[in-house]
């Protein structure tokens, strides 16, 4: 197994445990919010998705991109099955990046971000730790509201 293949196990991994997470919750929640400030569970799941979007830009350009606009962007909300048929092209095309990277990219390339510079390897990891905190947000969510909670530990 080559490194960018521990890469893309992880990410499929996160991503797999992720929808387990999100088919776990019902519709009927899909717009709870725990404060009026946060996002609702959908507005999460839509984060997600387009936050590896973002991802995949910065590390194309090797950094914040400032003309980076959202495909998601005046989007409407839809069901889970609806983001994750629109996140699928952009998935492909991200992991099909990461697959082209060789072990000397991860430890050489760097990604200029807003507060600190990042070999690529790191922000790849940072990338994939970004949804699993949202996993766990949601799983603490569900708890609040005594919903099922899935078994991710399979």
């Amino acid at each position: 197994m080559t490194t960018t293949d521990i890469y893309i196990t992880n990410f499929e991994e996160v991503r797999r445990r992720s929808i387990l997470v999100w088919k776990g919750l019902p519709e009927e929640f899909y717009h709870w919010k725990s404060d009026k400030e946060a996002e609702s569970f959908i507005e999460v799941i839509r984060h997600v998705l387009a936050c590896e979007h973002l991802f995949h830009s910065r590390i194309l350009h090797r950094g914040i991109n400032p003309g980076f606009i959202s495909p998601w962007k005046d989007r409407p909300l839809g069901t889970l099955e609806d983001e994750l048929k629109f996140a699928a092209p952009f998935r492909s095309d991200f992991l099909t990046m990461v697959k082209s990277f060789s072990a000397a990219d991860l430890d050489s390339v760097e990604i200029v971000g807003k507060y600190a510079t990042r070999k690529l390897g790191d922000y790849l990891l940072r990338a994939a730790y970004h949804e699993s905190v949202h996993a766990g947000q949601f799983l603490a969510h569900m708890r609040t509201l005594q919903i099922n909670r899935p078994n991710i530990w399979d």
